[in-house]
């Protein structure tokens, strides 16, 4: 599957610049029935990043949202300013 099909758009709320400073993590809003496994393997092929972990969960509008933490090699927040973010 194509790997932006299963990463629909990232979030740049309050919570998630905390997270991407904090924990190094990326959030973003995935497709609805996406394994965390998948949503690793479309993470690495669209940005060239080593994932640790997926975290995930199904907000109130039904939106699966996806926490994403890179290895410390790769900040997130050079990520972010690829994705234009910040």
């Amino acid at each position: 599957m194509d790997p932006y099909k299963i990463l629909q758009y990232p979030l740049s709320t309050e919570k998630a610049v905390r997270e991407m400073e904090s924990s190094n993590s990326l959030l973003f809003v995935v497709f609805r029935n996406a394994k965390k496994q998948e949503i690793k393997k479309a993470t690495e092929e669209a940005f060239g990043v080593k994932v640790l972990k997926v975290r995930t969960l199904v907000d109130r509008e039904n939106k699966k949202r996806a926490y994403i933490q890179l290895s410390p090699d790769t900040p997130a927040i050079d990520v972010t300013t690829k994705l234009g973010l910040i």
